[in-house]
Parts: C-alpha cells; structure tokens; sequence
C-alpha cells in the first residue's frame, strides 16, 4: 500500500514522518508485539480509553481524548461499531 499509494498511507514508525498520512503499523505482527482491545482502559494518567470513532470524528477526537466518563456518555448515544459485524465479508 506504501509503495502503491505513497501519497496516502506509510509504514515509517516516526510521527513526523507521517503526517497526514495513514500510518500501517506492521511492527504489530511480531512475536511478542501488543495491541489493546476496542473499550479497553490504558495504563495512562487519566484513566484512557481505547475508543472506537466514527470517520468523521478523525479530525476531532484526540487519540489520548477520551476518558472513561466520556466513554460511558459515548456508549450510552450510540456505538461507532453498531453493525459492523453484520456485514459479510467474503476473502478470495
């Protein structure tokens, strides 16, 4: 995708290499790699939480921005995930 799509998406771990860009964080599919759940609280000050958000939030929502009691104001309007299960995906 990098390589296809230069312009749009990178695979360079530094931020300020990556601005405006998406970035493809591949450092995740190795032994011993992390990654957090979807509602998950951090080990951050503040009490973070790993939050989904619909596209258009992007520019709005901070990744450190919601803590729980947003979190719990956020899953009681709606859920960004709502039907995303539903929908059949088929791999060729």
């Amino acid at each position: 995708m990098e390589q296809k799509w230069p312009d749009r998406y990178t695979a360079n771990i530094r931020k300020a290499k990556r601005t405006d860009k998406i970035f493809i964080d591949w450092i995740r599919n190795g032994r011993g790699a992390t990654s957090i759940a979807p509602y998950s609280l951090r080990a951050r000050r503040g009490a973070k939480v790993s939050m989904p958000i619909a596209w258009d939030e992007l520019d709005t929502v901070a990744p450190n921005g919601v803590d729980m009691a947003e979190a719990l104001r956020r899953v009681e309007l709606s859920d960004p995930w709502k039907g995303f299960f539903e929908v059949a995906q088929h791999l060729k």
